[in-house]
């Protein structure tokens, strides 16, 4: 009897709980009753704490061009923005500071650092590319104090250039592919040579009114190879004319003063 009554108080105890959590777990699950205020409004008052900010360039403005490294000063770049100008970081891209917001054109080709002299920054403006929403530029510029100061240096019609090259061996040589108007003929288009550290400028062979030069490069180790490549293009607002009779490769032996097509190896018809 002693140990059926030591089962049974238990078990008497859990029965009577049970209505007790039934009812508790009843009134839990209800469904809250829906709100009969109309949700607020989305305006003024929900957009009071936004601000427009900026996030960077994109589409036709967010490209880079070109970024020429200082020798033995590898913290020191300089990057030519195809639609917004020339940046300086001294701390290795940490900061850059714009250097060109002054000069009369914002679109860049192309920028190189004097390898004779750190100091000595040449510019090459108008983006060499064939797109519509190209922008194009006023000539060559330089600097002889790190980008603080500018000076235009000549070829203003080109508006497109690709390169800059100056010798390695003699500072006072330099090189100047010049793409040429993308929406005109003629200009100031074609490889460009000085030999006086750019106070005069002459071609260095002949193209027609629509073909420019948009690169040159030299040998690594003999500059007086060099290689040159002409591009004959024209845009117009339907289309792009792309390529022709122009376009080509050539060669030189002799530092850029003879010039050869290159046709072995190569492709036959319009490059």
């Amino acid at each position: 009897m002693i140990r059926f009554q030591s089962v049974l108080r238990p078990l008497v105890l859990v029965l009577a709980l049970v209505p007790a959590a039934c009812a508790v777990f009843a009134q839990e699950s209800k469904p809250a009753p829906e709100s009969k205020e109309a949700p607020p409004k989305f305006g003024a008052s929900a957009l009071g704490g936004m601000k427009w900010r900026g996030i960077g360039p994109a589409t036709a403005s967010g490209r880079i061009a070109d970024l020429a490294v200082v020798p033995g000063r590898e913290s020191t770049w300089y990057v030519a923005v195809a639609s917004g100008g020339v940046w300086r970081t001294r701390n290795a891209g940490t900061t850059f500071e714009p250097i060109f917001d002054d000069q009369t054109s914002y679109s860049i080709g192309c920028v190189t650092v004097d390898p004779h002299d750190p100091l000595t920054i040449w510019v090459g403006t108008g983006e060499n590319n064939s797109q519509r929403s190209v922008g194009y530029g006023d000539g060559l510029y330089v600097s002889r104090d790190g980008g603080d100061t500018w000076a235009f240096a000549g070829l203003k019609e080109s508006e497109h250039i690709a390169k800059v090259l100056v010798h390695p061996k003699d500072r006072n040589t330099l090189f100047v592919a010049a793409q040429g108007p993308l929406w005109k003929a003629g200009g100031d288009r074609g490889l460009f040579v000085s030999r006086d550290g750019g106070a005069t400028w002459t071609k260095a062979f002949e193209t027609d009114e629509h073909t420019g030069v948009t690169d040159v490069v030299m040998e690594p180790g003999n500059p007086d190879v060099m290689y040159a490549a002409t591009y004959q293009r024209a845009r117009r607002v339907w289309t792009l004319m792309n390529g022709g009779p122009g376009s080509s490769l050539k060669k030189s032996i002799d530092g850029g003063r003879t010039w050869a097509t290159c046709t072995s190896g190569l492709p036959g018809g319009h490059l």
